[in-house]
């Protein structure tokens, strides 16, 4: 049995790790990392995944450091990389520091690094422990796994409804549903992934913006994906007008109308074509695919209930983020999802309830897909 880990091991990999949080839906295609050096008793050096993905998280931890990393321990979420990409290799850049010691949360599932990193630390003498807090590295970067190991990236879908799941009124009256509160903590989501998507319909009746309305946040506004098979987006909504800011990618059946589709591109929207599945719905595999073909590692899926159904249906919904309020709309209101394809209780999806929280009057319950 491998031996226990230190107390000290798992705080300061929990420094790391909550460090490591502060990259999600900034650094795609690159993973959010944490890094803390530590000499003694005191923390020397500190980094995180800058946006962009550049410079990485050991890098900024030992300029910090300066001459103090000689002799540190370095507590890093990811395995430090090992290939030269823009910038060299992480495992070399703390070699080269003289630090003493690295732990590691996890390795990484890149093809390039997976465990190299780790050799050419340990080949350089330096002591190596990985695994310390794993599964919350694994957690945190979830969508950088799936995107390496299964070209597509994470998918979580919001719902915000009544406590009977009813996201409008029989009449379409929806605003506002759930309170401030957990309209804030939606915004912070949608800063936490890469990209946000909904479908025409949703798009038609509403016309959001789909930014991230948080003070000082808005820079952190997702890429906004619409599924629109005929092109029925409006050229006057917000979202095209505001494309050339924006990233927006439009998904369209290949047979739309080539005059429309010009000028939605001339608007800055990012017009890609998408199949049918075989209830004639977008195929959302192909969707993910063509997402992380663009480097997205997370995505928010915010509605409406067709487009809830279809990634339910598929088998890629990987989370789910449910805002519960406290009033009841009754079976005249619109349901937040759209029927499933035919199903029984044995292979109905289902999810493991990660956390409850309160938010006002409100209630989020977080949601992972059973293996």
């Amino acid at each position: 049995m491998p031996a226990p880990t230190a107390p000290e091991d798992r705080q300061h990999m929990h420094h790391a790790l909550r460090l490591a949080r502060r990259g999600l839906g900034r650094t795609a295609p690159n993973p959010a990392v944490g890094c803390i050096l530590v000499k003694g008793r005191h923390v020397v050096g500190r980094g995180w995944t800058a946006p962009g993905g550049r410079p990485h998280a050991e890098t900024m931890a030992l300029a910090q450091a300066g001459a103090a990393a000689t002799g540190a321990t370095a507590y890093v979420s990811l395995e430090p990389c090992s290939h030269h990409g823009e910038t060299p290799p992480c495992a070399d850049a703390l070699i080269a520091a003289g630090v003493a010691r690295v732990v590691v949360a996890m390795t990484d599932p890149d093809s390039r690094v997976d465990g190299q990193g780790l050799a050419r630390l340990r080949d350089a003498g330096i002591g190596v422990d990985a695994g310390v807090l794993e599964s919350t590295a694994r957690d945190i970067n979830a969508g950088f796994i799936l995107h390496r190991t299964a070209d597509r990236p994470l998918v979580t879908l919001k719902v915000a409804s009544s406590m009977d799941g009813r996201i409008a009124t029989a009449s379409g009256e929806s605003q506002w549903i759930t309170g401030s509160e957990a309209r804030a903590s939606g915004h912070m989501l949608r800063a936490t992934h890469d990209a946000i998507l909904i479908g025409a319909g949703t798009a038609m009746a509403d016309d959001p913006e789909l930014t991230c309305r948080l003070p000082g946040l808005e820079p952190q506004s997702p890429t906004r994906v619409v599924l629109d098979r005929q092109l029925r987006l409006s050229l006057t909504g917000r979202m095209v007008r505001s494309a050339a800011t924006t990233p927006l990618i439009i998904f369209a059946d290949r047979a739309c109308d080539p005059a429309r589709r010009n000028a939605l591109i001339d608007a800055g929207a990012d017009v890609r074509h998408v199949t049918a599945d075989d209830a004639e719905r977008p195929d959302v595999g192909h969707v993910l695919h063509s997402l992380a073909s663009s480097g997205i590692t997370r995505l928010l899926v915010e509605g409406g209930g067709r487009v809830a159904a279809s990634f339910l249906d598929a088998g890629l919904v990987d989370r789910v983020c449910w805002y519960r309020a406290g009033l009841v709309l009754g079976g005249a209101g619109l349901p937040a999802l759209a029927a499933l394809d035919d199903t029984t209780l044995a292979d109905a999806p289902r999810f493991q309830r990660m956390t409850t929280i309160p938010l006002g009057d409100d209630l989020l319950e977080t949601w992972r897909r059973q293996a």
